[in-house]
């Protein structure tokens, strides 16, 4: 089966919201950057997916006014299509001559994706779950990806480690196979 990787995200918006943490992106990055080299030494496409808002708002680091909406250039990638979402699922991206993801992949015979990126358990899961919806196979790549710790209602901070499992558990074998980055492509 012909796979794709959908690197989701991964652009400097992120850096510029309050909870951002800097403590997991390098080991991310790693993850991610050898998932690229991986695939372009195998020939898998790379597909790029950006999340940019709609207005002109230079304070929203989502609206391509900012700046930010741009990989992070710890990242070396060349990517075989890029994407623009305006919601969590990265299927709904379109080029900039208005194609989406899901007819792009389609008309390359793509019947597998490697999804990555970040938010773990937003756009990452979110894709996850169309995909497979969609009668994608997928094959979530845990390890690449990121997400931040966050606060429940009752004000308990939930750790990245138990969004990480808890996205992990709602995926296996019902939307998805996880995988890490080692065995992603074996």
């Amino acid at each position: 089966m012909k796979q794709a990787l959908i690197v989701v995200d991964v652009q400097e918006s992120f850096r510029r919201r309050p909870y951002f943490r800097e403590q997991d992106l390098p080991g991310f990055l790693r993850n991610v950057q050898s998932l690229i080299d991986r695939c372009h030494s195998r020939g898998i496409p790379v597909v790029q997916v950006f999340h940019q808002e709609p207005g002109d708002d230079m304070d929203n680091p989502f609206t391509s006014a900012s700046g930010y909406v741009r990989a992070m250039p710890e990242l070396s990638l060349q990517a075989d299509a890029v994407f623009y979402k305006q919601v969590h699922s990265a299927l709904f991206g379109r080029t900039a001559d208005g194609a989406s993801l899901e007819d792009w992949l389609r008309q390359r015979g793509i019947g597998e994706l490697l999804i990555t990126g970040i938010r773990t358990e937003q756009c990452c899961e979110t894709t996850t779950r169309h995909a497979s919806d969609l009668g994608f196979s997928v094959r979530y790549v845990t390890d690449a990806t990121l997400t931040f710790p966050m606060r429940t209602r009752s004000g308990r901070e939930v750790s990245v480690a138990e969004i990480q499992e808890r996205t992990e558990m709602v995926l296996e074998d019902r939307f998805a196979r996880i995988v890490s980055t080692a065995g992603a492509l074996g």
